[in-house]
Parts: structure tokens; C-alpha cells; sequence
């Protein structure tokens, strides 16, 4: 570390901010999270994942747990792609206020569609390649991608003058810029937007998964498994016990994911904020 980085270092701890991650470590995480999640996903939905849902006659607290993994598997893939989009989406706005001043009003106005307006043209996309979890995915993409756009742009914006001005003056200009003031800034706000980005996806996946109501003479043979279709098709065959063993796994998944990963980012990115 030169002088220069120690002292803009300390600086930052000063500011109650610490990060001793290095650019070269950030890229391995950046390189590596996103072909462990392709890998992680393609083997999950290649095994259980495909299309041809069939609900059973009874299912079972192992069938509603497959059922949660094969929906967690399509929520990290379309979560990762998201971030892939989102961050530079974010530092390019970031960067001139002219940018700013066309992109944000155009993105703007793209996030205000509801997905669900033109989902039936992306699922005949996706149908004509027979590619049915890429239309979930890609309309699960959409809606959590403009969560953390916008959440990490409202960060990169308070980023107080003097830390700034300090970068200027100990030189940190670029790539070093972009390591050590505005990739730390935006931890708060990047953890905020992811956990909006996953809520938004838990609440779509409800109709993601469920593809025949959007193909023109389709059957429930199209639909693919998941957590969201076992809660349309229970509900849609009034099964009470089934759609609530459903609805109680999605639920308890969802709290357990909330308290061990997102209060902990939570806490975690506090050590991030400027004070």
C-alpha cells in the first residue's frame, strides 16, 4: 500500500468507515460469485427445473423444500445478472451530471412499466428458442435489477464533499477512485437495494413460474416447478392442506434467509456509512 492509499485509509477510518479488501480480491469476488452461481444454478434447474410442472396428488415437506431450492436457484441467477447490470448502470449515471441528466429520467421511466405489461412478449421470445427459465428468469432480471440501480445512485450522490476532496488531493483518480471511495460508499445502499431486488423477486416469482396463462391456448404442462406454480396450482385446485404446507415453507424460507443473510449484511455494511 503507497502512502497515499494509508493516508486516505486513514482518513476513512476516521469517518468510522474500514475496508481492507483489496481491488484485486473485489475482482476475483466479482469473476468468481457469478460462475459459481451459473454452476450452482444450471445444476439445480437441469435436475429439477425444467418445464412439464405436474403438481402431485399429496406433496411433502421434502417436495415443498425442492420446490424452494429449484426458486432460490432462478432468484440467484436473475439476482447476480442483475448486479452484473446494475452496478455499472449506477457508476455510468455516477459519472458526468450531463449523463445524468439523460439516463436517469429514461431509466426512470423504464422501471415505472410494470414487468408484467409485456411479459407475454417475452414469454413468445423465450418460447420460440423453447428456453422456458429464461423467461422467468429474465423477467425476475427486470424487476430487481431498477431496485438496486436506484438504491446505489442515491448512495454514489451523498458521498460527503470532503471525502471528495480528500481523494483529490492524495490523487486517487480512475480504477483507484472507483476501489477506495465509491465501491465502499455504496455498501449501505447496495445491501438496501439487494434486499428490495429479492422481495421484489419473491413477490413475481408468484406468476413467473406459472407460464401457461401468458401462451396463447397453453396447458400447465408449460409451467415450470417451482415454489411459486405449487402455490398457483394448489390454490387453483382449492387444496387447502397443500397450498398452506406451501405458503408455510415459502414463509419460514424467507425469514430464515432474512435473519442469517440480510440482517447480517445489514449490520455488516453499518461500518460503511459516513458520519
Amino acid at each position: 500500500m503507497t502512502n497515499q492509499n494509508k493516508h486516505i485509509h486513514r482518513y476513512h477510518r476516521h469517518m468510522s468507515v474500514s475496508y481492507a479488501v483489496s481491488l484485486r480480491q473485489r475482482l476475483y469476488s466479482f469473476v468468481l460469485v457469478p460462475i459459481l452461481s451459473f454452476i450452482l444454478v444450471f445444476v439445480v434447474l437441469s435436475k429439477f427445473g425444467g418445464q412439464g410442472f405436474a403438481l402431485r396428488e399429496s406433496i411433502t415437506w421434502g417436495y415443498v423444500f425442492s420446490a424452494l431450492i429449484v426458486t432460490f436457484a432462478r432468484l440467484l441467477l436473475a439476482y447476480v445478472l442483475a448486479l452484473l447490470i446494475a452496478i455499472p448502470l449506477a457508476l455510468l449515471i455516477n459519472y458526468s451530471p450531463k449523463i445524468e441528466r439523460i439516463l436517469f429520467p429514461l431509466f426512470d421511466v423504464i422501471q415505472s412499466v410494470p414487468v408484467l405489461a409485456f411479459f407475454p412478449v417475452v414469454i413468445l421470445f423465450f418460447v420460440h428458442y423453447n428456453f422456458y427459465n429464461g423467461a422467468a428468469i429474465f423477467v425476475l432480471l427486470v424487476t430487481m435489477a431498477w431496485s438496486i440501480v436506484f438504491s446505489m445512485v442515491g448512495g454514489l450522490q451523498v458521498i460527503p464533499s470532503d471525502i471528495k476532496s480528500a481523494a483529490k488531493v492524495f490523487g486517487l483518480t480512475g480504477i483507484n477512485y472507483i476501489d477506495k471511495i465509491l465501491l465502499p460508499a455504496v455498501v449501505p445502499y447496495l445491501v438496501t437495494g439487494s434486499l428490495l431486488a429479492w422481495a421484489g423477486g419473491w413477490n413475481i416469482i408468484i406468476v413467473a413460474e406459472v407460464l401457461h396463462t401468458y401462451i396463447p391456448g397453453g396447458s400447465g404442462a408449460m409451467d415450470l416447478f417451482g415454489i411459486g406454480s405449487v402455490l398457483v396450482a394448489t390454490s387453483a385446485s382449492n387444496n387447502q392442506r397443500d397450498f398452506l404446507m406451501a405458503l408455510t415453507g415459502l414463509v419460514v424460507f424467507v425469514a430464515l434467509m432474512n435473519f442469517f443473510v440480510w440482517q447480517k449484511l445489514l449490520k455488516y455494511s453499518e461500518k460503511f456509512k459516513f458520519e
